[in-house]
């Protein structure tokens, strides 16, 4: 299998949750939105074909590392833009983002049957994007944040995520117990925790500590399986993070 799972979903049957890696695509640059359909209508494809469903039921976001979270009762019938959650309670619908070293972050009420697929870089993760998705899940759907599973997918580890003072800033500003996100390195720069920075606006929105999964997979320093746009630059490929209600 090309896709990795998530432990803490392995137990719902009503459900697929995935990431892919650079073996899905054969060590390609894959691209899944853009101005050019020829380009990225292939992977689609391909990951349709893996995941056993049609190419129409994969939904992905133009992302532009906005707080905009998206609510989908059905397939959309044009592009949606500038946009980097969905959330669904929609069965057939797999909600995919894409991403390089920014987080993402798989949400699942299986109480409520909702779901959402967010992506969370630094600027998506000071917006707080996560805790927005959260009430929308509550606001739209009675989710009890109690209820939520989270699962975080491949993204750039605090060990190598070196950013400057305008994130320090952002962050000191927005992320709830902000001193555990950032430290000093080496150089006398801060590294920033990306996961840990989600981590706290999940628990702030009522989420349980035992309901997050953190798969600590660094895809800056995992060269052979993930692409990174930091190691690589923004021309690099991207991975694709899911999920779907059956």
């Amino acid at each position: 299998m090309t896709l990795t799972s998530y432990p803490i979903f392995s137990s719902y049957h009503n459900l697929i949750a995935f990431s892919s890696t650079k073996q899905t695509f054969q060590y390609q640059a894959p691209r899944f939105t853009g101005g050019v359909p020829d380009v990225f209508m292939e992977n689609r494809k391909k990951l349709a074909n893996i995941l056993n469903i049609n190419v129409s039921q994969l939904i992905f976001p133009q992302q532009t590392h906005s707080n905009c979270v998206v609510e989908l009762h059905e397939t959309p019938k044009n592009e949606i833009t500038e946009t980097d959650a969905l959330i669904t309670q929609q069965s057939g619908i797999c909600l995919c983002i894409q991403t390089a070293d920014c987080v993402p972050i798989l949400l699942f009420d299986p109480l409520g049957k909702v779901i959402a697929a967010v992506h969370a870089g630094w600027r998506g993760t000071v917006k707080k994007i996560a805790e927005t998705a959260v009430q929308k899940m509550i606001a739209r759907f009675g989710t009890s944040p109690e209820n939520i599973l989270a699962a975080f997918g491949p993204s750039i580890s605090p060990d190598v995520y070196e950013v400057g003072n305008e994130v320090v800033e952002e962050v000191l500003k927005n992320i709830p117990q902000a001193e555990k996100t950032l430290h000093e390195n080496k150089n006398g720069k801060s590294n920033f925790n990306l996961w840990e920075a989600n981590r706290q606006i999940l628990l702030n929105c009522g989420l349980s500590g035992k309901n997050i999964e953190i798969s600590r997979e660094c895809s800056f320093t995992l060269s052979e399986k993930y692409f990174s746009a930091r190691r690589d630059g923004a021309n690099t490929g991207r991975m694709v993070s899911g999920i779907m209600l059956l």
